[in-house]
């Protein structure tokens, strides 16, 4: 059986039809869902990319890899020491290794690892094809090459294992001038509104209502030469720079759900070349993302900075033929790990789990048809824009912030997510109970980690001796502080100074 990995970077579950989004984004995404399974809790345990995705394909924490950043001592593997192997030993069980050794072609359409200096993500690709754009490409760019490899190799007798990493709903939104906005008509999401924009407007932090680019106004990737203007000729008309009024909330929503829309139709090119070269019945589809995307979710808008539902959550569409048959068109709501998944997918190819990985398989419900619980609790991390861990157990998250990357975060914010899915009210005050079972989970995965790791320095302690999260160090200097004060954030910008020190994470 092939097996097609897509990888759509920065996509939210719940802006796809197949789960549940009122708008049209997603066809042939839904398509593949409707002939295959659909898992609704599946979470990044570390995000954004960089720690993400190197998570994904060693099956482990990043606690244990020590990648959990996007700089910094942090954002690199941990050294292995004198008992190295000839090769390396934390990416010799990686999951293409493992793919090439049991005989597939393994292959990559990706500019991910020369994006983030990540050299190790390559590890076990027979072909790597760097698509060159450094994640600013349209799929355009991308799924030509992919179709193009389909139909010169795809029928070889060796099977395949494919990566295709489609970049559109990353900012800046980029969609090209003849890609029309389909939903400039259609309603926005309903939770969001003029009171939920206004309280926005006084809120503070990267990404933020009066920062939707960074820590200013205007960021470096607005179009302000000739060459920059060429290339991306809709930026300015597709991204806002501040959320002011409904219009540009409407220009935020409009844009990301653009971008989905055109990773959509390269899917449909892809699935389509498969169908065509005859593969389409021997190849295992896989639909996921690196992480989420905050869209005004604890008041980040067009990024991924929190450990939260919305960034750490990502779609999960499996299309296995002979393996999911049964339970097409299906949701699957257990709590899950991504590399939960990639364990599982390593048993459906034949293949056993790593015994070092921290993925766990759940193969053998697809062999009596009964499907068994999920993990009873998840721990999110994020520690490149903020320094927090989350506890996501029943129908609760606890997140739990040691930095809040200037957003003015409290130390704990627990919400209901059957109840308030976009993290509206937080239950902290009120119910310190579900704040204890949170501090309680978080404790036990941390000391259980640590009994577990090779390194016995936490990685969450390197980013905090660091000064934080890698993305928050331009704000450091003050610069930031004197621009709340200068628009009409004084009061947030004095809890600022004022703080000695970040949190403490214990």
């Amino acid at each position: 059986m092939n097996i097609l990995y897509i990888d759509i970077d920065s996509l939210r579950p719940d802006h796809l039809g197949c789960y549940g989004y009122h708008r049209k984004t997603s066809p042939n995404i839904d398509a593949i869902a409707g002939e295959g399974l659909r898992f609704t809790n599946c979470y990044v345990p570390d995000a954004p990319c960089l720690p993400s995705r190197t998570a994904m394909t060693t099956g482990k924490f990043g606690i244990h890899t020590g990648v959990v950043n996007h700089g910094g001592v942090a954002s690199q593997p941990h050294i292995w020491g004198a008992d190295r192997g000839f090769r390396c030993n934390m990416t010799e069980s990686n999951w293409a290794n493992q793919f090439q050794k049991a005989g597939y072609h393994t292959v990559a359409f990706s500019p991910f690892a020369q994006r983030h200096g990540a050299w190790h993500w390559y590890a076990g690709f027979m072909e790597i094809h760097n698509t060159g754009g450094g994640g600013m490409e349209s799929a355009d760019a991308i799924d030509p090459q992919v179709c193009d490899w389909i139909s010169r190799k795809g029928g070889e007798e060796k099977p395949f294992f494919m990566w295709v990493n489609v970049w559109d709903p990353h900012t800046p939104y980029r969609t090209p001038p003849d890609f029309e906005n389909p939903f400039k008509e259609e309603p926005l999401p309903d939770w969001y509104d003029e009171s939920v924009r206004a309280d926005h407007w006084r809120k503070a932090g990267p990404h933020s209502a009066q920062e939707v680019t960074g820590f200013a106004g205007e960021p470096v990737w607005v179009p302000q030469n000739k060459e920059m203007h060429e290339r991306f000729p809709t930026i300015k008309d597709l991204q806002p720079t501040q959320i002011d009024s409904m219009d540009a909330a409407r220009k935020m929503f409009d844009g990301y759900d653009m971008g989905v829309a055109y990773a959509d139709q390269a899917v449909g090119r892809i699935i389509g070349k498969l169908k065509e070269a005859g593969l389409y019945e021997d190849t295992a589809i896989i639909i996921s993302a690196d992480h989420g995307e905050n869209l005004g979710e604890l008041w980040v808008y067009g990024d991924h900075q929190t450990a939260d539902h919305v960034t750490n959550r990502v779609p999960l569409i499996v299309r296995w033929p002979g393996v999911t048959d049964c339970k097409a068109g299906q949701a699957d709501d257990r709590l899950l790990y991504a590399f939960d998944m990639g364990a599982t997918l390593m048993e459906w190819s034949g293949l056993g789990v790593p015994g070092d990985w921290d993925g766990q398989s759940f193969a053998g419900d697809f062999m009596d048809g009964k499907t068994r619980a999920g993990r009873d609790s998840l721990v999110l991390s994020q520690l490149a824009w903020c320094a927090q861990r989350s506890a996501r157990w029943e129908r609760y998250i606890c997140i739990e912030t040691y930095h809040d990357g200037f957003h003015d975060y409290p130390r704990h914010m627990v919400f209901d997510l059957e109840a308030d899915p976009h993290e509206q009210h937080n239950l902290a005050v009120e119910r310190p109970d579900l704040v204890d079972k949170g501090k309680a989970i978080l404790h036990d995965w941390r000391a259980e980690m640590r009994r577990s790791a090779r390194h016995t320095v936490d990685p969450l302690d390197t980013v905090m001796a660091e000064g934080g999260p890698y993305h928050i160090q331009e704000a450091r200097s003050g610069s930031y502080l004197k621009r709340l004060g200068a628009t009409g954030r004084g009061e947030i910008a004095e809890r600022f100074a004022s703080r000695e020190e970040p949190y403490r994470s214990e």
